[in-house]
């Protein structure tokens, strides 16, 4: 069974991010999901990312790297949407990593904002909807395709639709047939991490 880092995207810790958890959990995977937010939940992206401002992406991000400190190396790191910034960035920068899952966002691996390479030997999947306007029309899915180009292990998922936080469940934008996939989807990888 896997140990996994979740970081929780720009709204906080959901219901329908424990929800997720304990989906993994219930498959017999170790989940820690930090609070980045210290107990704040958001009624909208905007307005998590206003927060996220006021503190600053960079700070915000090294909080979540801050925390795998206390971790054993060898774990798998997701994040979705903002928590992909440091999970990613731990999947490819901490020694040990098992894999890594992307939810909604991806970073490049090359150019100004890149961690470097993606690393030999560590797994990958980058989930997201076709016409998601912030995967897709920010050019993340762009990100995700140069990473399944250059790794040796990658898949890109995408799902029909245009809802960012899709495997929400306790958000307007959630889509039930996509989460089933996805969970399906994840599960697999997990096992073969």
């Amino acid at each position: 069974m896997a140990e996994i880092l979740l970081f929780h995207h720009a709204q906080g810790l959901t219901p329908g991010m424990f929800a997720f958890t304990d989906e993994l959990r219930a498959a017999g995977h170790t989940v820690h999901m930090p609070d980045l937010f210290e107990g704040q939940t958001f009624a909208s992206i905007a307005d998590g990312l206003a927060h996220i401002e006021t503190v600053g992406f960079e700070a915000m991000r090294e909080r979540g790297i801050r925390l795998a400190d206390a971790l054993p190396q060898g774990l798998v790191y997701a994040g979705f949407s903002f928590g992909v910034l440091p999970a990613q960035k731990l999947a490819q920068t901490r020694p040990g990593a098992r894999g890594a899952l992307l939810f909604y966002s991806c970073i490049p691996i090359s150019g100004e904002w890149s961690f470097g390479p993606w690393p030999e030997g560590v797994p990958v999947q980058i989930h997201g909807m076709d016409n998601d306007p912030i995967f897709v029309g920010e050019g993340d899915i762009d990100a995700a395709r140069e990473i399944v180009e250059k790794a040796d292990d990658a898949e890109l998922f995408l799902y029909p639709g245009d809802q960012h936080y899709f495997a929400d469940s306790s958000l307007p934008s959630y889509d039930a047939a996509a989460t089933a996939l996805l969970t399906k989807r994840v599960l697999a990888f997990l096992e073969r991490v």
